[in-house]
């Protein structure tokens, strides 16, 4: 008889989730992704002034704030017309660019790689061998030496001496599927410490340029910040130093430390190159980075990422990439708590509907998947199909269009592992996929982007803000537009109708809907049920303790809501949620 299993909350993501399995003989037999958080952004946006809504709709997340503003300010700028200056772009690539580094590397050593890596046993590491087991993967980190890794371990050994994990309590130490040995763990504990140091480095970038972070500030036609390299008030000569810094910092730590962790860990755990595998459709529209106002094959791109044209690619083959179309993307509501006006039809975006009709049990519930609508996640799908978006969708599409650095990087990592490019559809596969796409990116950005910005600067290009479609009066009484960024974990679409200068229709279809997703209308899984439960072979040997699930889960880089704040202004408690 099939045993339940729930995990909930999974922790170590952005927002709520709630996995529901039904496992036996230590396998997954089914599977349920249950969002348990209802995102209401889009209905707080409409009839508001269209300049107004990247502020609204950056609080979409509390840790990807920049990415929905830059989408939300590029939909509208298609929609009224507005062309942001070559600068004030450069400005938010950086940006993007940094955000998606800085998330890409909290992701490996503060969300997932405890799942890999045993804290409690680095007590017991000798430093010496921590620092010779980094040097053999190849890692040429300056934080590898031996008087740092006895810092570490003894600090380690405090930690367990005071008989509290602290920010490591409830982790399934105990687990028989830990493999690295203590000198492994050693290392990956020292160098999830580092990381905390680097990953503030990389987020000031984007607050020199939007004043704060997070919720930077943002500008519909072009940035709210101003440049002069001779005032103290605006972008200057010492900040500018300050990011070229910043930048190399960040190359210095993603090729000599991430990387090479990424790629030695996930090959003591090689056999997850066989284990959660989702459908091998992919679609992106570039590079970490890339952003379009508008349709790819009728409006200009409006970042630098030019390498790797918008496509999808079908049932892993990659020979053939498809062009992208926008109106193939349709949302699906047949297992969320939604309605629309003409039932279950697979609504485009720009015509999309955000109508909350919760039907689920009332809390506190023990099992919600017993009903057909059990997640507040609609179902999107491209062209009919389910697909995957993310870091490991750009970087097969990279690699089927022979981008240069992101093939010799592939092509070096898989012969080192002994894998095939195919397997990156898995747990292991996702979680490389992030790192090496992670180089890639911070190589265009010390070599491209940042360059080019000074580049232009010299030759006194200051000019950050387009006025000339700043005056409601200066836009059609009835328009539409959209944007399509890649952002952390994947493709990002902001779709808006404005109407005599308000926001009449408001849609955001964000990465981790395309993942998170239930079942639609033909009963299709999403990618993360998929990826439990797609084969039926997926480990589970212990329900009370779900660590092989959590890895599969956790290499999405889930982000649900993500997370919506709501506060009074006087700070007065507005509700209590109990279960």
């Amino acid at each position: 008889m099939a045993q339940r299993v729930v995990i909930d909350p999974l922790t170590r993501i952005e927002g709520h989730l709630r996995i529901e399995l039904e496992t036996g003989n230590h396998k997954i037999d089914k599977a349920w992704s249950e969002t348990t958080q209802f995102r209401g952004i889009e209905t707080i946006v409409a009839g508001r002034d269209p300049r107004d809504a990247w502020a609204f709709v950056q609080r979409i997340c509390g840790v990807c704030t920049s990415v929905h503003a830059v989408a939300s300010i590029v939909a509208v700028e298609n929609a009224i017309g507005s062309n942001p200056p070559t600068q004030a772009r450069l400005i938010r690539d950086m940006v993007l660019a940094s955000q998606n580094i800085q998330d890409h590397v909290i992701h490996f050593y503060h969300l997932h790689a405890l799942d890999w890596v045993n804290v409690p046993s680095a007590a017991t590491a000798d430093p010496q061998k921590a620092v010779d087991f980094a040097k053999a993967i190849g890692s040429t980190w300056k934080g590898n030496t031996v008087a740092r890794m006895t810092e570490v371990r003894d600090t380690v050994k405090g930690i367990l001496d005071s008989g509290q994990l602290t920010i490591f309590t409830g982790g399934y130490w105990n687990h028989p599927d830990y493999r690295l040995p203590p000198e492994a763990n050693l290392m990956a504990v020292a160098h999830y410490l580092d990381a905390l140091q680097f990953q503030r480095s990389m987020i000031r970038i984007g607050t020199v340029f939007g004043g704060k972070n997070p919720h930077p500030n943002f500008l519909v036609g072009g940035m709210a910040c101003t440049i002069d390299p001779s005032h103290s008030e605006s972008i200057n000569q010492v900040q500018i130093d300050q990011i070229r810094q910043w930048i190399a910092e960040s190359a210095e730590f993603v090729n000599d430390c991430y990387l090479p962790d990424a790629t030695a860990i996930m090959g003591v755990y090689k056999d997850y190159f066989d284990i959660g595998a989702a459908q091998p459709n992919y679609l992106a529209v570039g590079l970490a980075g890339a952003t379009y106002a508008g349709d790819p094959a009728a409006s200009r791109l409006t970042s630098a990422f030019t390498a790797v044209k918008p496509g999808a690619i079908y049932d892993g083959d990659l020979g053939t990439v498809h062009p992208f179309d926008p109106t193939r993307i349709a949302e699906w509501v047949s297992s969320a708590w939604y309605t629309y006006q003409d039932g279950d039809v697979g609504l485009t975006p720009d015509k999309g509907e955000t109508t909350p009709h919760y039907t689920g049990p009332q809390p506190p519930y023990d099992w919600v998947a017993d009903h057909p609508q059990y997640t507040w996640s609609k179902a999107p799908r491209y062209d009919g199909r389910v697909v995957q978006v993310g870091p490991v969708a750009r970087v097969m599409l990279a690699y089927a269009q022979g981008h240069p650095a992101t093939k010799a990087l592939v092509d070096a990592a898989t012969k080192k592992l002994g894998i095939t490019v195919g397997q990156l559809n898995s747990t292991a596969g996702r979680t490389l996929a992030r790192a090496l796409e992670c180089s890639v990116l911070a190589d265009i950005l010390a070599r491209t982007t940042f360059p080019t910005f000074v580049k232009n600067l010299k030759g006194g290009d200051i000019d950050v803000f387009d006025p000339s479609k700043w005056e409601p009066s200066s836009w059609p009484a009835s328009s539409s537009g959209f944007s399509l960024v890649e952002v952390p974990r994947g493709f990002l679409s902001h779709w808006v109708s404005v109407e005599k200068g308000k926001v009449a229709r408001y849609q955001a279809v964000v990465p981790t809907t395309w993942l998170a997703g239930g079942r639609d209308a033909q009963g299709r899984q999403g990618p993360y049920e998929e990826s439990l439960a797609g084969k039926g072979q997926h480990p589970l040997a212990d329900p009370s303790q779900p660590l092989e699930p959590l890895r599969t889960i956790h290499s999405f880089d889930p982000c649900m809501s993500c997370a919506v704040h709501v506060m009074d202004p006087e700070g007065a408690e507005l509700q209590v949620a109990t279960s």
